[in-house]
């Protein structure tokens, strides 16, 4: 449990200071400034044990969010409180710095009030608590308001209010993942993973009932769905999703997923909050598509003090898709006194403080192979020392999911204000990106 939260500037007095628990006091605030602030051996670690009292602490923008405990506290829930908090801050009044802190210092304590309860963290999710720092504190608010209020956070929907409304229902849905991968110089993986988040961003009225469906094989391999998730599928349809399914090594569900469902039938069930959110993160190394080879060659003249590169990019991916803001980049020698660079496709350029060849090209077909031959002239070696040859790194983003990943269904129905799947605009969109997309040579 925690005893004590404080924010102290890089100078001067703590901004914040809440203390939970007697076992604490005032005298805390001078053990960490002392100890820790103005420490002239310049202290590294976050966790600090001080007088029998451990001072857990980040560091963001100049400021420390110092937590407090005299107990044998799980550290990683109290690093994961100090996370979620920042990003509650963050959510309130933007930058996390020791302006906002102070203009706004009345909602930090506010904040603190139902964040903690006798040291215990509770709920740090930012639309429930929006409803009660904005809801209940509006002038006039009856007892009644009140207790609808904590019945609606302590209840299973906190993170959707009563009361919603559009004039037109829509629902937006991005799969967004991020490529990861390294390749050797003959072209073939040595390691690949990918990193995901369904995104979606909901324009819906009242309290909507959704389910959702992937091509998950725990999914494809569970009880098929009934008739209503399932839809107006045709047979061949039917049999060329089950041949398709993918392996998910990590599933992190939004708190709205309804997991006791999922355990049973595979079924993702959940009321959506309103506006943006995380359905699902998830992560797989099975089967993952990469979208470009590069194939690096160099030839060496030893004596002659000069070198050759040619890279060879291809597009392994369907033609009917444009990959955009393709951007190599190529390592060159600290020794290279001259560079020469041309490039049959895009725009190449040497960047002398940086050592190394940029290759951008605005757009990429699928199927489509290009390369680029750098020609270097050598300084005269003076040591033994060799170029250690750093991997070629790779960026884009192309209109795909190279997971495999797709989206079978989402259904949406509001029984009470008498709207259903029928009526609602689904929007769904594929983005993968580059991660850290290197090519050894």
């Amino acid at each position: 449990m925690i005893s004590g939260l404080f924010i102290f500037p890089h100078k001067g007095d703590a901004i914040i200071s809440r203390i939970y628990r007697d076992d604490i006091d005032k005298s805390v605030e001078d053990a960490f400034k002392v100890n820790i602030i103005h420490s002239r051996t310049g202290v590294r670690s976050p966790i600090n044990a001080i007088a029998k009292k451990h001072y857990f602490h980040v560091q963001k923008n100049n400021l420390y969010l110092v937590a407090v405990t005299c107990q044998n506290t799980n550290a990683c829930m109290i690093f994961e409180f100090l996370r979620k908090f920042l990003e509650l801050c963050n959510a309130y009044f933007g930058t996390f710095d020791e302006m906002n802190v102070k203009n706004n210092f009345s909602i930090i304590y506010e904040l603190l009030d139902e964040v903690l309860d006798n040291g215990y963290p509770q709920s740090t999710d930012a639309e429930s608590l929006k409803i009660i720092t904005e809801e209940a504190g509006k002038k006039g608010a009856s007892l009644e308001d009140m207790k609808e209020i904590a019945s609606q956070i302590t209840g299973q929907i906190g993170w959707r209010r009563a009361g919603i409304k559009y004039k037109k229902h829509e629902v937006y849905l991005d799969v967004v993942e991020k490529v990861n991968c390294l390749i050797s110089p003959q072209g073939q993986p040595l390691h690949a993973f990918v990193a995901g988040a369904i995104q979606m961003k909901c324009h819906l009225s009242g309290m909507p009932q959704c389910k959702f469906g992937i091509n998950d094989k725990l999914v494809q391999g569970a009880k098929k769905p009934d008739a209503a998730e399932e839809g107006k599928k045709g047979k061949k349809e039917k049999k060329k999703a089950s041949k398709t399914p993918i392996a998910l090594d990590d599933l992190n569900f939004h708190q709205c997923v309804k997991l006791s469902k999922f355990d049973n039938n595979r079924s993702i069930s959940f009321v959506p909050p309103d506006g943006e959110f995380d359905l699902v993160k998830y992560r797989t190394t099975t089967d993952v598509h990469l979208p470009f080879t590069i194939t690096p060659m160099i030839q060496e003249y030893k004596g002659a003090n000069k070198m050759n590169m040619t890279v060879n990019i291809k597009g392994d991916f369907e033609s009917k898709y444009l990959a955009t803001a393709v951007v190599i980049s190529i390592p060159i020698p600290t020794t290279a006194a001259k560079v020469s660079v041309s490039s049959k496709s895009g725009k190449a350029k040497y960047k002398a403080g940086q050592n190394n060849v940029i290759w951008k090209m605005k757009t990429f077909s699928g199927g489509k192979s290009t390369s680029c031959e750098v020609s270097i002239d050598l300084l005269p070696a003076t040591g033994k020392s060799k170029w250690n040859r750093p991997p070629i790194a790779l960026s884009f983003e192309a209109p795909f999911a190279c997971s495999g990943l797709q989206v079978k269904y989402l259904i949406v129905a509001e029984n009470k204000l008498g709207y259903d799947d029928s009526t609602v605009l689904k929007w769904v969109r594929y983005l993968s990106s580059a991660g850290e997309y290197e090519a050894r040579y």
